[in-house]
């Protein structure tokens, strides 16, 4: 193993040991649920392994802490992705409703379109939106918007190459 392999496997094995007892009570209490934050915990300590840079934090808890942090935000979108599908699903009648397998592909599709979507500038993300859901011209999001229509045009292609590009590095 390289030396700096070997640097980055001792440094996140320092920080395993020294604060992931902290970390998953520091999760435990932000999300109730000890099952849920041992899940997080993991996560974070992966994260810390699979860089490719040294960690080097004077602060190793304020690190971990903020890594947790984007963490349990994903944790709770999902969740919320997932209740509103459920509550779609809930107001479907019974013939109509999908197989537990088409629901869980569904549910793996609108987590990962919202996470497409996290990344783009708001204005850029609502024109894609207004322009996919609603089916607005670039001219009527240009209105809605207040930007030039040229703008817009330039925020729905931008957004669909984003898509398109984090599709293919999936």
């Amino acid at each position: 193993m390289r030396t700096v392999e070997c640097e980055l496997r001792r440094e996140a094995e320092d920080l395993y040991r020294g604060h992931h007892g902290w970390l998953q009570g520091w999760l435990r209490r932000k999300l109730g649920d000890a099952m849920e934050a041992a899940d997080i915990a993991q996560d974070v300590f992966i994260r810390v392994l699979t860089r490719q840079q040294p960690v080097r934090a004077h602060e190793p808890r304020a690190y971990l802490s903020t890594i947790a942090r984007g963490l349990v935000i994903d944790h709770w979108r999902r969740r919320a992705l997932e209740r509103a599908w459920l509550d779609t699903l809930a107001v479907l009648p019974e013939a109509e409703a999908p197989s537990p397998e088409s629901r869980a592909l569904v549910l793996e599709a609108l987590i990962e379109i919202d996470r497409m979507l996290d990344s783009l500038k708001p204005q850029v993300r609502t024109a894609f939106l207004w322009a996919q859901l609603e089916g607005l011209s670039c001219p009527q999001i240009a209105s809605r918007l207040g930007v030039s229509l040229a703008t817009a045009e330039r925020y729905v292609a931008r957004a669909l190459r984003h898509c398109y590009a984090m599709r293919f590095e999936s």
